[in-house]
């Protein structure tokens, strides 16, 4: 049941009838009319723009628009009252009636309440993570972990069919890196001073990788030259690497459906026939590119080169693809990479990038429109940094990397499901302060708390009731007399859960599951404020003397709670049923 879609719906109906009876003119484009909640709740309970959005094109005063729409709103037993506003705004109250069934509804459907078909089982690629397999997931890592998953979350929730997948960076020279540094660990264990030189991996996370080789080839590989264990000991501890990575995003709750190789694209011919694609096109051509402002990249050069003409869809300059040498450069295999995910039939593409990928952003999108021919949409989400404090101050680097604080630190300090929310509670682009004591807290400027404690009164009100021996089973609960809920902040809370299909399907279209976080802080925010009164006011206690009174207001908290678990899932949050 989403409540804004049915109102719309009315809308669009008494619209239609105004055009049927001569009032408005045929032909018009509907598709703005929108039914949101009014800035002043003070002004109503909903508000539409219909009137502003068709007065230009019907030609007639938008007031007047207005008027007549409040007219034919007015004969929907739904509506109480529809009241121009301003210019032609047109706020609307419901029937006290409409918010029990909102109640009524989210007691149905339980954790299917808010679920959207919006998506359309569409076909959705979110990658996310792609972290070098050098070593462990730093926190970095953890928030785009947790957003890649609980955007996946959303968009399944929300109608589409999702696959989660990890782009493995192995094809790279920092793969090499990594074999010398597990060589060092190997000689070590084999009783040698490891030589650590600048440029190489220092973490402690690599002893066990060369243990794990010393047991494999004993002390055969020492004194050998590089090139005869390079490759094998490459591809031992990208193995390690990765089974380590998996390990890490278990503990955060990740579950990844595929795992991609870029040094499964070389060799296979999957980057020559990408690249042949463009030029079937005329977007690749052999030319020289103007020296670039400011710093120069890796991977410009003042040759001819092989080159993408990335700016034929919106790229700031033309891309190279094959350096003079005849190498590929770091965008070739991602060409082909994204070129496989769009010959799999995906029918939009999302990319989880560090905030440090900025500058790969156009590049991408103009090589996935080509290669799609403007089908498949790219969506590129920049996850910007955590700053770390603990005791007010940073917190210090992990002895395990080496050089940064890990994934593993930060889960096994605060729990997976404080991390999780945590890293939501600001926008993905904006930057996070991660404060181990505050998240830890309990206070209402704990938002993990506050929400996980609103779901956990809840639970404590239906085992109070239960003991008492009232009956409080969801079917139950919604045949109760849900009507006599009539308190502004029972109303209230009624609002807030009747948003809620509108707010998944707002979060989806945006890919912004920050929103979840943010709205159930609020819904959370309500319950507490009715809880609150009720100390107060006895009449508002969800534990009543009359058992039918009872149930009709726990009818109200269950719901919310219903709404805070299917808020908390999609986060990947477990709902917490009493707080310790």
């Amino acid at each position: 049941m989403n409540l804004f879609s049915d109102i719309r719906g009315a809308v669009i109906a008494s619209l239609e009838a105004m055009v049927a009876a001569g009032d408005l003119p045929a032909g018009l484009d509907m598709s703005n009319v929108a039914v949101e909640p009014p800035r002043d709740p003070a002004h109503g309970d909903m508000a539409t723009n219909a009137a502003m959005v068709l007065a230009k094109p019907a030609g007639k005063p938008p007031r007047a628009i207005a008027e007549a729409l409040a007219a034919h709103l007015g004969t929907d037993a739904r509506i109480a009252l529809a009241e121009v506003a301003g210019p032609g705004f047109l706020n609307l109250r419901l029937a006290p009636g409409v918010w029990a069934g909102v109640i009524r509804a989210a007691l149905a459907q339980r954790a299917d309440f808010g679920r959207s078909d919006m998506g359309g089982r569409a076909k959705v690629n979110v990658e996310f993570v792609s972290a070098n397999p050098t070593g462990p997931m730093h926190v970095g890592h953890t928030r785009g972990a947790v957003f890649g998953d609980a955007l996946a979350g959303l968009l399944d929730f929300a109608g589409y069919d999702v696959t989660r997948e990890y782009y493995i960076n192995d094809g790279g020279a920092q793969v090499d890196v990594l074999a010398r540094s597990a060589y060092e660990r190997y000689r070590e264990a084999n009783g040698l001073e490891p030589e650590i030189r600048e440029g190489l991996y220092p973490g402690d996370y690599l002893i066990p990788v060369g243990e794990a080789l010393k047991a494999k080839y004993g002390d055969s590989l020492l004194g050998k030259p590089e090139a005869d264990w390079l490759a094998e000991i490459r591809a031992f501890a990208t193995a390690e690497m990765m089974a380590m990575i998996r390990e890490d995003l278990a503990l955060l709750g990740v579950k990844m459906d595929v795992y991609s190789s870029e040094k499964a694209l070389y060799g296979t011919g999957k980057i020559e026939a990408a690249l042949e694609a463009l030029r079937a096109k005329g977007l690749i051509y052999e030319g020289v590119l103007e020296p670039p402002k400011g710093k120069l990249p890796e991977d410009w050069e003042e040759r001819e080169q092989t080159l993408f003409r990335s700016t034929a869809y919106g790229d700031d300059v033309d891309r190279p693809v094959m350096k003079s040498d005849g190498a590929w450069t770091y965008f070739a295999p991602d060409i082909a990479y994204h070129y496989d995910k769009v010959t799999r039939g995906f029918a939009q593409l999302i990319d989880v990038f560090g905030a440090d990928h900025g500058g790969y952003v156009k590049r991408m999108k103009a090589a996935v429109a080509a290669l799609s021919e403007n089908t498949v949409p790219l969506d590129i989400k920049l996850i910007q940094l955590v700053k770390l404090y603990k005791n007010g101050e940073p917190f210090k680097m992990s002895k395990r990397a080496g050089t940064f604080v890990t994934l593993r630190d930060v889960v096994e300090q605060a729990g997976a499901d404080v991390t999780r929310f945590v890293m939501l509670t600001r926008k993905n682009d904006a930057a996070l302060d991660f404060d181990f004591d505050k998240v830890l807290e309990q206070s209402k400027d704990n938002p993990v708390f506050y929400v996980q404690y609103a779901h956990a009164r809840v639970a404590s009100v239906l085992r109070k009731a239960a003991e008492q021996g009232i009956d409080v089973a969801d079917a139950t609960l919604a045949a109760a007399a849900i009507e006599g809920n009539d308190h502004p902040a029972e109303l209230e809370l009624a609002r807030k859960i009747a948003e809620w299909p509108r707010l998944v399907e707002i979060a989806a279209r945006s890919n912004e599951p920050h929103r979840i976080a943010f709205y159930l802080y609020e819904l959370a925010s309500d319950l507490h404020s009715l809880w609150n009164r009720g100390n107060d006011e006895t009449a508002l206690r969800f534990v009543q003397e009359d058992a039918a009174v009872s149930q009709a207001k726990i009818a109200q908290a269950r719901a919310a709670a219903v709404v805070i678990s299917a808020g908390l899932g999609i986060l990947g949050v477990t709902p917490a049923e009493e707080m310790r």
